[in-house]
């Protein structure tokens, strides 16, 4: 067989061109297979306490999040899509069980009606949660709401159940988010109860705080939590926000626009926005003290410089994890398990000040992030280290 030069020539270009092309397809799969790894790995951004901002003198739980209380599990399932969404829900679970059979007393304390949270009405009435508590955007309440009477009428023995009253939660996070889009699917609810653990609980621009903002800045998911001396029983009590509210920012009791670098205009800078307050605790109360317990929650957002505005939903509920105050179905009822009056001031105490410090933690540990209407910044918070010392 003969090959001309002209041949020769055209197989060396022909190889060298092939060489090249594997080599950009090459990078290009590296980039592909690298790069989100990076993208989803911001620097982590420190709690209130990694500054040295303690709230009250109570300890917290071994990790200072609602999940200190046993059996409390959180699921986040996170929506962002360029600048167009960032949305999310997220569900929490007072126990492992199927909570319909197995129903946990709770209560509902409104500082201000502002809002859509579906299913308060039963809860005031019967004085007990029988579904998990989803917390979203506020359009899609009802999507998630259906999708999760969808999940829990499968569950194993539920083929004979007529009714259920889902609890589902909302602020609306329209500024940094397509909020009409309505984007949230059965599938993201599903993902988020199938996936809630206890554990360590992911906070800032995660789940139902994705796109929300506080302050101006950006808000999101915050926890912390508190334990009783053993003398005082040794409960626990937790709590989780969905942050999304305005006013003068107060950190440890110093108002902190004087402490912050000069900047930008703040993002959706007016009082008016919402809040959800979610309260677990293991002490065995009836749904009335529970009641009082989820009021307290409002000295603890106070602190932090809300006002409760016109404009604003801002909701708590709170439930009981402790297996005495339990409701099972067909079982017999139990009487005289709940704590008296007189042993609720603690508790009180202890809900206020994770409150507030789960507030500043949801601000805190949030990312920047530019969204359908414009930009929300994170707190600049290293302005803020050790602020409640410096100004004893």
């Amino acid at each position: 067989m003969h090959f001309r030069a002209t041949d020769v020539k055209y197989w060396a270009m022909r190889d060298s061109m092939f060489a090249h092309w594997l080599a950009l397809v090459a990078g290009w799969l590296c980039l592909a297979w690298v790069s989100p790894v990076v993208a989803d790995e911001p620097p982590r951004r420190p709690r209130a306490r990694e500054l040295g901002i303690v709230i009250g003198t109570l300890p917290t739980g071994p990790l200072n999040a609602i999940t200190d209380v046993p059996g409390v599990r959180v699921g986040h399932v996170t929506l962002q899509e360029g600048v167009h969404l960032n949305t999310g829900v997220t569900a929490i679970l007072p126990h492992a069980g199927n909570l319909f059979q197995e129903r946990v007393p709770a209560a509902v304390f409104v500082g201000n009606g502002f809002g859509k949270l579906l299913g308060v009405t039963q809860v005031e009435e019967l004085g007990e949660l029988e579904t998990p508590v989803l917390l979203t955007g506020t359009l899609s309440v009802w999507k998630a709401a259906d999708a999760m009477v969808d999940w829990m009428l499968r569950q194993p023995g539920m083929e004979a159940v007529r009714s259920i009253n889902p609890v589902v939660g909302e602020t609306n996070d329209g500024f940094l988010s397509d909020i009409r889009a309505r984007p949230i699917r059965a599938e993201h609810v599903v993902q988020a109860l199938e996936t809630a653990q206890g554990g360590p609980v992911a906070e800032g621009t995660v789940g139902a705080g994705t796109g929300t903002t506080a302050f101006g800045f950006k808000g999101g998911i915050g926890t912390s939590s508190r334990q009783l001396p053993r003398e005082q029983g040794g409960y626990v009590v937790g709590v989780l926000v969905q942050s999304n509210f305005g006013g003068d920012l107060t950190v440890a009791g110093v108002r902190v626009e004087p402490e912050l670098p000069r900047l930008p205009p703040a993002a959706n800078p007016g009082g008016d926005g919402s809040i959800m307050i979610i309260v677990a605790t293991d002490a065995p109360l009836s749904a009335r003290n529970l009641r009082r317990l989820a009021a307290r929650t409002m000295a603890g957002l106070a602190r932090t410089g809300s006002s409760l505005s016109n404009g604003s939903g801002d909701y708590a509920l709170a439930f009981s994890t402790a297996e005495e105050c339990r409701r099972r179905q067909g079982g017999t009822p139990r009487g005289g398990v709940a704590l008296p009056n007189e042993a609720m001031s603690p508790l009180f105490r202890a809900a206020a000040d994770a409150t507030e410090e789960a507030v500043l933690n949801s601000l805190f540990r949030a990312t920047t992030v530019t969204g359908h209407r414009g930009v929300a910044r994170a707190l600049p918070v290293e302005s803020l280290r050790g602020v409640g010392v410096r100004h004893r």
